[in-house]
């Protein structure tokens, strides 16, 4: 399995280009919100409940997918999640044979801070406070776990997300899905 690995700042746009890249490629996208998301109905972020499980939900995917061609997952490095997540999820993949492609988005400030508060942010829970934002990068809070060297880097600033997903197709070549017609 190729584990095409999406990360980025919050705002870059690692889901509007995860799901164009599994239009594209037909591929499964695993979002980190999906995780996320079930585990904040029952436990608060960061609590010790929430980061374990969220790496075992996470880990237990990516070795359960391990018999698709690929999957592509996206991830927010922030401060609550180990970084021995990292290593964990290379072996994981690897030990059954997979490659982790670490694709990293990103924007230019001003843009990234434009895009914080959008709709499609708040349906998926997202941070869409530009004041809280903020605060959390001057405490640092995005700057770890340490990602590995990415084999792509995006910039999303001008760049849509369709070209985007395109790259990274074309970089790792990838095959796109059979397009469905619209024939009658």
């Amino acid at each position: 399995m190729k584990l095409i690995f999406l990360y980025g700042l919050p705002g870059t746009g690692k889901l509007t280009i995860a799901r164009e890249l599994s239009q594209l490629t037909g591929y499964k996208l695993f979002h980190n919100h999906l995780t996320v998301d079930l585990l904040l109905s029952v436990f608060e972020f960061g609590s010790a409940p929430f980061v374990e499980l969220r790496e075992k939900i996470w880990l237990s995917v990516f070795e359960e997918a391990a018999f698709l061609p690929a999957l592509i997952f996206t991830f927010n490095p922030e401060n609550s999640v180990r970084q021995s997540f990292i290593e964990k999820t290379m072996r994981a993949v690897e030990s059954r044979g997979g490659e982790v492609l670490f694709v990293e988005v990103v924007c230019d400030p001003a843009e990234l801070e434009r895009r914080m508060d959008t709709q499609d942010r708040r349906q998926h829970k997202k941070l869409v406070s530009l004041e809280l934002y903020r605060k959390l990068k001057a405490d640092g809070v995005f700057d770890s776990p340490k990602m590995p060297l990415p084999k792509l880097t995006l910039n999303s600033t001008r760049t849509s997300p369709r070209e985007n997903a395109m790259e990274i197709v074309a970089r790792f070549s990838l095959p796109q899905a059979a397009r469905q017609s619209s024939a009658s």
